[in-house]
């Protein structure tokens, strides 16, 4: 038995023999006298992905479900093998537009979206917390375990503490020390392949003494199980459904090891030399081999020495503690605290990362009165990081003795493969965009949440609650852990068919039927471009343009643009080592390629420090540009890369740059010839059209002549028609006897009589 002074004292030598090597590591690298540059660091960096979850979670798995544990390693296994040509694509993004985290790698696919990379960091946020309170939970149990201390909330509250504060510092001190440009941590990467370098050879430890000193060898220990009537734990089918949770549990692997957040930082962003995969392809599943090489046998020893199976989590530190070894016993906690700092360090320094990039500078920019905290990037991750600690501590404090934290880890993995089809499925088709990738997102997160994390919390705090066995109103049909009439499934295998499915849906039908705009299309074809080339290590150089921009103006935007995020001297060794990059230190005007470069290099200098999304927007917000910068910016980008998309890139050599010269030209000839065609045809047009006007215009006044002259006539009839009335009116005042004359009276004239003379 071990006392608490004794475990504090463990871990904190431990925790400075491990910032003791970052340190060393970090002044070699100073001095020019070590090199990281090495493919074995980077593949075993890539064995963070075995966290405590592995090293106690596996034997706990093996011990109820047989072999099924090597489920989701077979799924990371195939992700690795099969899936480095995504990898490939992704750390040649990284390399291009300097991306820094799997928000932003996601955000420069779909036109540096701020409102995706936003939603893929609260993705990550809510889906890896737990994961943090699962480790944190491991430490804390082992330390109760090895101290034989009886578990209660005050006791388990304060070592929960007392660890959380040390992770933190632990944080903080390896990963977050400086406001690295770059986003490669070398000091840290180091002191990480060492955390896995222990944790494999504790694994390895524990299994040796388990199965030679406690038996006879595993074959011994394989022998008894059979005896003991305990085969299901070599058994591949152990469980009903055992198909579907094996195809589950792959799928969620190969998803894994490529977008966990760390796994994406250990594998993209601190990957030096694209050529390192090949390394990883075989060392990574080496380690993955040994690493679980004696987890059945270890599962077996507990059973057969009556530990109990709810213990099964901690067969690793039960076995040599009941043996009575002590040394064996600090090497399991030792491995297993390793697992677990290893998966905090990373996953906390990449979502706190994401978190000040994508959410609070978002935030910042909005509110004036935040401004100066715009300088102080490294002191909000610090309080990012301890935030996102301090959620999983209490997320463990409140869970810790309930049944969730058994299946946090596949709560996690179900959360973060929301973020496939978005990233996997965007590197390789071109028609998604950014309307079907939020869309994809937002289905599938709120069918994970309805399905797998509301059930467990209505489960923790209100049991009977009848929206699980009805449906919301009654509607059976909407049952969350029997979505659609489909029961009988485990959680996890539910929610990843649904959760998958409707992700896919909302990713497809919202990318074929949102029209994609121009920028859009633009940045898509930079970034599949970017995809089918090789690593390029081309730097900008003056090109023979007309030299019309001032050179100090552009200086001055850029020192008060980079100034909002950066101190002084960092200021300065940014402008300095953009002018040394495109050769213009000397010049007082440059060329609009060569403020084209500087542009980017500058947006590639900010991104390091607040994230490529987040460095686009800032330079959108602050850069300004003259009309004839933006007619030539026009005219030598949007016309000719929007327009050549469809051509495939010639293999680089002075041939192939000939021919795209040449293809270029020939391009902008049919876009000039197309644009003087237009222009006769609406010329054509508008001579139709002022005939036509012209046409409508006579009409018009000869229209109006007609009503002008039909109306004069019409006055001057009823003029007259007054006129005779008037002069009637007179002639019968004049002669009144005529007026009183009968009618009968009045002579009339008759005709002559036939044949008789009409004269007298």
């Amino acid at each position: 038995m071990f006392s608490s002074l004794t475990m504090l004292l463990v871990v904190v030598s431990y925790m400075a023999v491990l910032f003791g090597l970052a340190q060393w590591v970090e002044r070699r690298l100073d001095k020019g006298h070590f090199n990281t540059n090495k493919p074995w660091l980077y593949a075993l960096s890539l064995a963070v992905f075995h966290t405590s979850w592995t090293f106690y979670g596996s034997v706990g798995f093996a011990s109820h479900s047989g072999l099924l544990y090597l489920g989701i390693y077979v799924g990371a296994l195939l992700g690795i093998v099969l899936g480095w040509f995504s990898l490939q694509r992704m750390i040649l993004i990284k390399e291009n537009l300097h991306t820094t985290s799997v928000a932003d790698f996601i955000a420069n696919r779909y036109n540096r979206s701020p409102a995706l990379a936003a939603a893929v960091t609260l993705i990550a946020l809510i889906g890896l917390v737990p994961y943090i309170a699962l480790q944190l939970t491991a430490i804390v149990n082992s330390i109760q375990i090895l101290t034989q201390q009886q578990y209660s909330t005050t006791t388990w509250g304060v070592h929960g503490l007392m660890t959380t504060v040390l992770i933190i510092l632990f944080v903080i001190i390896i990963g977050m020390r400086r406001l690295d440009p770059t986003e490669r941590h070398q000091g840290m990467i180091s002191a990480l392949v060492a955390e896995c370098l222990i944790k494999l050879v504790a694994a390895l430890g524990v299994g040796i003494f388990v199965s030679w000193w406690l038996f006879d060898g595993p074959i011994d220990i394989l022998k008894q199980l059979e005896e003991a009537g305990q085969q299901h734990l070599l058994s591949a089918s152990a469980t009903e459904d055992s198909g579907l949770r094996w195809l589950t549990l792959i799928i969620l692997g190969f998803v894994g090891v490529q977008l966990l957040p760390r796994q994406f930082h250990v594998a993209v962003v601190e990957n030096c030399h694209l050529h390192h995969q090949k390394t990883a392809l075989w060392l990574f599943p080496l380690y993955m081999l040994l690493i679980n090489l004696f987890v059945i046998p270890i599962a077996g020893a507990g059973l057969l020495m009556g530990l109990s199976g709810n213990e099964a989590d901690y067969f690793v530190l039960l076995l040599p503690q009941q043996a009575g070894s002590d040394l064996i016993t600090l090497l399991a906690f030792i491995g297993g605290f390793s697992a677990a700092t290893g998966m905090v360090l990373i996953t906390t320094l990449t979502l706190a990362t994401m978190l000040t990039n994508h959410l609070l500078l978002p935030l910042l920019e909005w509110s004036d009165l935040l401004n100066p905290l715009r300088q102080r990037l490294l002191q909000l991750r610090w309080a990012s990081a301890t935030l996102i600690v301090i959620s999983g501590y209490l997320f463990a404090l409140e869970f810790s003795d309930t049944y969730i934290l058994v299946s946090i880890g596949l709560l996690s993995f179900t959360a973060i493969l929301q973020l496939a089809p978005a990233a996997l499925l965007g590197l390789f088709w071109r028609s998604g965009n950014r309307a079907g990738a939020m869309a994809g997102l937002l289905l599938g997160s709120l069918v994970w949440f309805w399905t797998l994390a509301l059930p467990a919390f209505i489960q923790q705090y209100a049991p009977g609650n009848s929206l699980l066995e009805l449906g919301p109103w009654g509607i059976d049909l909407l049952r969350p852990q029997a979505l659609f009439g489909l029961d009988g499934l485990p959680p996890f295998v539910h929610t990843t068919l649904w959760s998958l499915l409707f992700n896919l849906l909302g990713y497809i039908l919202g990318s074929l039927l949102w029209h994609t705009g121009k920028q859009e299309r633009t940045q898509t074809t930079e970034f599949f471009n970017i995809c089918t080339q090789q690593k390029s290590t081309r730097r900008a150089r003056p090109l023979g343009l007309n030299t019309y921009i001032a050179l100090t103006p552009k200086l001055q935007e850029a020192q008060t643009l980079l100034a909002r995020y950066l101190n002084e001297q960092a200021c300065e060794e940014a402008l300095e080592t953009l002018l040394d990059d495109l050769q213009i230190r000397h010049q007082s005007h440059i060329t609009i390629i060569e403020l084209i470069e500087f542009h980017r290099l500058l947006e590639h200098k900010l991104a390091g420090a607040i994230g490529s999304a987040s460095a686009h927007q800032a330079l959108e917000n602050s850069i300004r540009y003259s009309k004839r910068e933006s007619s030539d910016l026009k005219a030598l980008y949007s016309h000719i890369v929007c327009d050549m998309h469809n051509h495939e890139r010639t293999p680089p050599g002075d041939d192939g740059n000939l021919n795209m010269l040449e293809e270029l030209q020939n391009q902008l000839s049919r876009l000039q010839t197309t644009a003087r065609d237009q222009q006769a045809q609406i010329e054509r047009l508008e001579i139709r059209l002022e005939s036509s006007y012209d046409e409508s215009f006579n009409y018009r006044m000869e229209t109006q002549r007609l009503r002008q002259q039909n109306t004069e006539l019409r006055q001057r009839l009823a003029l007259l028609s007054q006129e005779n009335l008037s002069q009637d009116a007179l002639s019968q005042e004049l002669r009144p006897e005529n007026a009183r004359r009968p009618p009968s009276t009045v002579p009339t004239e008759q005709p002559p009589a036939k044949g008789q003379n009409s004269r007298k």
